[in-house]
């Protein structure tokens, strides 16, 4: 059971790389905007001083939005969708290539604020954290509002915050009054606040579990929570069953969690049109070295070095096959990971065109790399091609998220 004095928040910066963009571009604010062009499509600056930004309607290729401003999700465009797709919906919004860089900026500025306050910090990616105000003695209203006010101050942005006995509920919590939210739970809130919220909205029910759950006639958290434990084990198993059960009840013991061991790290590129290992071999390998050394340089920035390396494919039929081979001593050596990632690349089928290539770099451990020079892999390499999107990510522990 939660300990009732636990005070968790949880922090979500509003549509961040949106956000970001638009202290950037600050004659866009009010307009739909959507993250997920190309690097091509930057914005022109004319003679006058204006600018000419690309829009939805010009957009050709499998590019994904990578998250839009809230004009734009009232125009039907959110995440993950595809932006040939988005432009039926909005073909006038405006779209802006990612920058990682500024976001991962952005990121640092609004964590070292809010940790100048409240150091005991669960870091869950770009966007969001879980805080444990449990120790501090300032009352929760007040603090909370000091904590979004760093934020605002050290980045410009705002953010959502909500504070509750659980991390369970405060990731729920900081969802209701998006944005520039902040929002007080506790158990008491659970039937009028979270019972009449989708399933979906707990962190862990996902589409397929969604789908199940619907089909048993069970759509909300309240049905959920009036369901039969036996019920729900019947169709989930014992372990699932019983999380459901409890989270339905806002029942979440988890602690914030200050240092999380990372497993793996990982870069993989997604293509702007399908290419074949062999046709497409010159461009396939300046990508595949290209992503060997990313990861070797994020190794190194990250102070690791990594026993095992692996590479990830996805055909043109969306099938995923993924090699890992291991060395006989641990490197963050980007020949030697292009040289590993390369006798994975033999071990697979390569007639088929290929949608996505990543490189990984796992069975990780401490070391000095940090402070080795990087240097670009030299020659000839089996494969890989310009891509639609770079992503780089660490693999953390599986779960629900947060």
């Amino acid at each position: 059971m939660n300990t009732p004095s636990r005070r968790i928040a949880h922090l979500d910066m509003d549509a961040f790389y949106a956000s970001v963009e638009l202290l950037r571009y600050p004659e866009l604010r009010g307009l739909p905007v959507v993250i997920g062009g190309r690097r091509d499509q930057q914005p022109e600056l004319l003679a006058d001083g204006s600018r000419r930004f690309a829009r939805l309607r010009d957009y050709v290729g499998r590019g994904v939005i990578t998250t839009s401003t809230y004009e734009a999700r009232a125009l039907g465009v959110f995440s993950a969708m595809g932006v040939m797709k988005a432009a039926k919906l909005a073909p006038d919004a405006i779209l802006l290539p990612v920058d990682f860089d500024a976001y991962r900026h952005y990121s640092r500025l609004f964590k070292e604020a809010v940790a100048a306050i409240a150091p005991r910090i669960e870091d869950r990616g770009i966007d969001e954290i879980y805080i444990d105000l449990t120790e501090l003695p300032d009352e929760t209203l007040p603090l909370a509002r000091r904590i979004k006010q760093a934020v605002k101050d050290a980045t410009g942005l705002s953010c959502s915050i909500a504070v509750s006995p659980s991390k369970l509920l405060s990731k729920i919590g900081s969802d209701l009054e998006k944005p520039d939210g902040l929002t007080l739970l506790d158990q008491d809130d659970i039937p009028l606040r979270i019972w009449p919220l989708p399933v979906r909205k707990i962190n862990g029910i996902g589409p397929k579990a969604g789908a199940r759950l619907a089909a048993l006639g069970i759509t909300t958290i309240a049905e959920l929570a009036a369901a039969e434990p036996a019920m729900l084990q019947e169709h989930f198993g014992r372990s699932y069953a019983e999380w459901l059960h409890a989270a339905s009840h806002g029942i979440d013991a988890r602690p914030v969690v200050t240092e999380a061991e990372t497993k793996s790290i990982s870069r993989e590129t997604t293509f702007e049109r399908d290419l074949h290992a062999r046709r497409d071999r010159t461009a396939l390998s300046a990508v595949f070295t290209s992503l060997c050394t990313r990861v070797a340089a994020d190794l190194q920035r990250k102070g690791y070095v990594a026993r095992t390396i692996g590479i990830k494919l996805r055909y043109e039929d969306f099938r995923i096959v993924t090699r890992d081979l291991t060395l006989p001593s641990p490197t963050a050596d980007p020949a030697v990971i292009r040289r590993a990632a390369g006798e994975c690349l033999r071990r697979v089928p390569l007639e088929q065109k290929l949608r996505l290539l990543g490189v990984r770099a796992s069975t990780l451990s401490s070391s000095e790399a940090s402070q080795m020079p990087v240097e670009s892999p030299q020659g000839e390499l089996p494969l890989i091609a310009p891509s639609a999107t770079d992503k780089g990510h660490n693999e953390l522990n599986a779960g629900p998220r947060g």
